[in-house]
Formats: C-alpha cells, sequence, structure tokens
C-alpha cells in the first residue's frame, strides 16, 4: 500500500508541532522558516549552550522531523543559532510570527518566518514614519477591493470629483498596475502626462527619476465654481509621438527589492520604492499649483504586494469595497488572519478600514446592508477587534479599553458605507459623455458615499497668507 503523500499545508503542521516539541526538549527558542518552495527547517536558538549534531535528542528529532515533512523538507532540516555566521537575521527578525510564547520555566518559544517571493508585506509591521511622513499618509486613501468587478475605479473619480468640488486638491495615482483603468475617467488620452508610476520605478532603480513628467491637471471632470482640482497619476506614461514605450518589460521589472545605489546605502525594498513614487507625484503637484488635500490611491485588486503595501504603509484611511457573497469574505478573512497574527499590525492598522457596501440594491433591499453589518461585523470581532473574555489580541495593558465597538456603532471599522447600484449605471460610457458624474443617478448612488468619506477626511491645507 503506498504512503499517503504529505502536502504543503500537512508539512508545515508537522514543522510547527516538531518546533513545540523542541523549544520544550531543549528549553531554546526556535524559528521554524519556510523556503520559497515551501520547505521547512527548523533553526535552534542554542547560543548559550550549543548543542552537539550527534546528541541522540537532536538526531532523534532530525529524523522524526524530516519523516513528518518530507518532501517539504529543508535541505538542512535543523539549523543551530551557535553555527550561524547572523543569527540575529533569525532570531530577531522584524517579520516573525509568534506561534507560541514559552509553555513555562525552561522553555521556549517558538516563531514562523516565511521566505518568500512576494506577500511579505501583508504581514509586515509598517516602520515608524520618518519626518514629514506622517502627514503625507494621513491624506493618503486606499481604495481597495478583495475581488475585481465591484465599481473600485469609478467610486474613485467620483469621490475626487465630489472633493474638488468642495475646493480641495486631489491627486489620484493609479496603482492596479496590472489593469489600468482611473486614467480614462479622468483625463483624455492627449492629456496623460508622459511618464508614470512604473517608469519611477525603473528609473528610480538606477538612480535616474530625476525630470520624470508624473502628473496632469484632469480637463475631463468639470467643476461648476471654486478652486478644487483633481490631478492624474498614471500607471503609465503616453509617449510623445516616435518615442518607444514598453509598459510590459517595465512591469515585469518593478517588484524586486534592491541593494543601494552605492556602497552603504540601505537596501531598497519595493514598499519604500512605491512610497518614494508616490511622494514624487504628491511633490510634483505641489510644485505645479499646491499641495494635494487628498491622494486616493486606486490599489490592486486581490491579495497582491501593492495591495499590500497600499493598505499596511502608505494609506491613513482604507476603503475595503465588499459585496455580500461568500467569496469576499473568505478573501477578507484571509487577509485579516493575516493581520491578527501580528497583533501590533493588527492594532495599528484596524481603526483605519472602512467597509465600503459595493453594488447595494436600493430597492427591495431592506434586509440586504443590516446583514452586510452583520457579517462585517463578525468577521473583525473574529480576527482584528479585541476580544472581550480573553483580551487576547489586546495591548496587555489592563487599564486599557479592549477595542470592540459594538455591532450598531455606525463610525465603526465594520459598519458599512453604502454605494447604491442601478440598471442604470451599466454600460455607462465616461468617455463619450464627460458629464457623467453630473447625472441625476450618478449623484444619487454615490451620495451617501461621497460624503460619508470626506467627513473621514483631514481638513484641507490652509490657504497659503497673501505677501
Amino acid at each position: 500500500m503506498s504512503r499517503t503523500p504529505v502536502r504543503f499545508d500537512t508539512a508545515w503542521q508537522a514543522a510547527l508541532e516538531h518546533a513545540r516539541q523542541a523549544a520544550a526538549q531543549f528549553g531554546m527558542d526556535v524559528v521554524v522558516t519556510r523556503d520559497v518552495l515551501g520547505r521547512a527547517c527548523l533553526i535552534i536558538d542554542d547560543r548559550g549552550n550549543p548543542l552537539t549534531h550527534d546528541d541522540t535528542r537532536v538526531v532523534a528529532l532530525r529524523d522524526t522531523f524530516t519523516a513528518a515533512t518530507k518532501p517539504f523538507t529543508g535541505l538542512e532540516p535543523l539549523l543551530y543559532g551557535n553555527k550561524l555566521f547572523a543569527p540575529e537575521l533569525y532570531f530577531d527578525a522584524d517579520d516573525r510570527v509568534e506561534i507560541s510564547p514559552p509553555q513555562g520555566a525552561g522553555t521556549g518559544s517558538v516563531h514562523a518566518l516565511e521566505r518568500t517571493v512576494i506577500g511579505t508585506d501583508w504581514a509586515r509591521t509598517a516602520p515608524p514614519p520618518s519626518t514629514g511622513t506622517a502627514g503625507r499618509r494621513d491624506r493618503r486613501v486606499a481604495m481597495y477591493g478583495f475581488k475585481g468587478g465591484v465599481g473600485r475605479t469609478t467610486a474613485t473619480a467620483v469621490l475626487a470629483r465630489h472633493l474638488a468640488g468642495q475646493g480641495r486638491s486631489v491627486l489620484v495615482v493609479d496603482l492596479d498596475l496590472e489593469s489600468p483603468g482611473i486614467s480614462n475617467l479622468l483625463e483624455d488620452p492627449a492629456g496623460i502626462p508622459r511618464h508614470g508610476i512604473v517608469d519611477h520605478l525603473i528609473e528610480a532603480g538606477v538612480g535616474n527619476a530625476e525630470g520624470l513628467e508624473l502628473v496632469a491637471r484632469s480637463t475631463a471632470l468639470r467643476f461648476k465654481e471654486g478652486n478644487g482640482e483633481v490631478w492624474l497619476a498614471p500607471a503609465g506614461g503616453s509617449p510623445l509621438a516616435g518615442e518607444s514605450y514598453d509598459y510590459l518589460a517595465k512591469l515585469n521589472r518593478i517588484y524586486s527589492d534592491l541593494a543601494g545605489l552605492s556602497p552603504g546605502d540601505g537596501e531598497r525594498p519595493f514598499s519604500l520604492r512605491l512610497e518614494q513614487a508616490i511622494a514624487a507625484c504628491e511633490d510634483q503637484v505641489t510644485e505645479l499649483s499646491r499641495p494635494p488635500d487628498i491622494v486616493l490611491l486606486d490599489s490592486r485588486a486581490g491579495m497582491h504586494d501593492i495591495a499590500a503595501v497600499t493598505l499596511t504603509r502608505l494609506s491613513g484611511l482604507a476603503l475595503l469595497f465588499a459585496v455580500d457573497n461568500p467569496s469576499t469574505w473568505e478573501g477578507y478573512g484571509m487577509l485579516f488572519e493575516q493581520w491578527r497574527q501580528r497583533p501590533d499590525l493588527a492594532r495599528e492598522l484596524r481603526e483605519r478600514l472602512r467597509i465600503v457596501a459595493a453594488m447595494f440594491h436600493s430597492a427591495g433591499d431592506a434586509k440586504r446592508l443590516p446583514a452586510l453589518r452583520d457579517r462585517a461585523q463578525q468577521l473583525f470581532a473574529s480576527t482584528l477587534y479585541d476580544q472581550l473574555d480573553t483580551d487576547a489580541t489586546g495591548s496587555g495593558d489592563e487599564d486599557e479599553e479592549p477595542y470592540h465597538p459594538p455591532l450598531e456603532d455606525d463610525d465603526a471599522p465594520h459598519s458599512p458605507i453604502p454605494i447604491l447600484f442601478g440598471n442604470d449605471l451599466v454600460g455607462l460610457d465616461p468617455l463619450r459623455s464627460r458629464d457623467w458624474p453630473e447625472l441625476p443617478f450618478v449623484e444619487a448612488a454615490y451620495r451617501t458615499f461621497t460624503t460619508t468619506v470626506e467627513r473621514l477626511l483631514p481638513e484641507p491645507h490652509p490657504a497659503p497668507e497673501s505677501s
């Protein structure tokens, strides 16, 4: 009878269990790593009491670990802190996830450390804002949907126009790099700037970003009065006649983490380079007009690194578009579970999130919005909110009230902001009708959404003093 193969998930659970046993047996901290192929390895922190490779306990652990995890066993099943060149890269890594604390005196902790090509930014703690960047982040709004096709991009354009209509300077950044779309809603093709976000990521990689034309003022959205304005930073640029422009060749090269440009420079991860690209767009708007009051980041859908960086690092407010179906809640459940494993990250993020009830039918749907609110509250309560009985994800401060907003709290992250949906919105072609935001059914559909989001935003920049 053939042996049942050990699959990816089974091997990982077996690796974690062996790590717990090792932490208890040796009284040492253990880090479980998993490489890009999913192969697991136990790293034992024996720096204070070195282990020998022929120790019968070590040999037994190696053999049972290999048998339980093969073919997802690391090339070296066991590694030892005492023998590593830089053990702090493992035992002090910022992106470790605690699996279990010490289970008593004489036992060690267990942490997991993923080594993947993409996806690490979902669970990576955002660094403290550097001088001058905290205020920038507070003015950025992430527009995100786990599933595509929920009207996120159209809502971005409508929100931009509404805020500009209130006199604000708005910058819209197209971060849906694999499927750009917001540019057509905000500008005619002839008005797209020569360069886009991908150009900055490529050119800055070799220290060549100076002089890029990254933004253009929208001429497609019209305002009846006031000094509001909408600026666009597209995903890709519109080259001059005769210029070559290979968007895909650039797109395929932007996600890598890079070393510093010069010896001694720090590393340049993708998250930092994307933040620098957005900051460059904000600076250009400031130079051409005035500092943007609000920056709308139209993010790619799904579990993509761009979405991870946008939600966890770049934005002060994150609007999570949701339709009430199983795939939406399963997707957000996977995302929230990643954050739940990092309580510090969960506490930092949760109050910056708001659910948007996308494509919500107003006719005959009186019970649907409360049902969506219920499901959203259940998801937040089981992952990101503090547990009222044990405060398992709380700060650990007994004097601090647990964060667990009630179901009826209209200002809570789980409280859905509705966008109404009607058949008139189907097939709307903004390129043929540039007055589409002023159509009565459009204004009716988005009125609650735009006014609610506006209330959540910081005040506009003060007007400059006249000389």
